[in-house]
C-alpha cells in the first residue's frame, strides 16, 4: 500500500461523506473486510478522486448516476449526501436522475428519485431539530 496515497484518499472520503461516515466504516472493519476498505480508501478515494482531472462535484455527478444505473442504493444513498456536501444541489440530482430515466431506464431513476426524497427527507429532519 502507498501510505500517501492511502492518507490522501481518507481526507478525501472523509471530506466527501463525513467524519461519522468514516469512523463507522473504520469501525465495522474486521480481518476478513480490511483489505477492501484499505483498497476502497487508497485507490478509489486517493488514486482516482484524487486526481486534478475532475473536481470533487462532478466526480460526485457521475458517481450518482453510475450507481443509480448499477442498481447500488446502499452506495446511492451514500453518494447522494457525499454529492449534497461536494456543491451538487438537489435540483441538480433531480436533472441527473432525469437523464439515468432517459438513458439506463425508467425503473432506475423511480428508485432514485425515491431515495433521494428521504435522503432529503432525513437530511431536513436532522437540520430542524439542529
Amino acid at each position: 500500500m502507498d501510505q500517501d496515497t492511502y492518507d490522501k484518499g481518507l481526507a478525501i472520503r472523509t471530506a466527501v461523506l463525513g467524519e461519522d461516515y468514516v469512523r463507522q466504516a473504520a469501525g465495522n472493519v474486521d480481518p476478513f473486510s480490511k483489505p477492501l476498505q484499505d483498497l476502497v480508501t487508497e485507490y478509489c478515494w486517493g488514486a482516482v478522486w484524487g486526481r486534478d482531472g475532475l473536481e470533487l462535484k462532478t466526480r460526485s455527478m457521475l458517481n450518482l448516476a453510475m450507481i443509480s444505473v448499477l442498481n447500488r442504493p446502499n452506495e446511492l444513498r451514500t453518494h447522494i449526501r457525499g454529492a449534497l456536501n461536494n456543491g451538487v444541489s438537489r435540483e441538480e440530482i433531480c436533472e441527473i436522475f432525469l437523464q439515468v430515466g432517459i438513458y439506463a431506464g425508467i425503473p432506475a431513476a423511480v428508485d432514485s428519485f425515491r431515495l433521494a426524497r428521504a435522503v432529503f427527507a432525513e437530511l431536513d429532519e436532522n437540520e430542524r431539530q439542529a
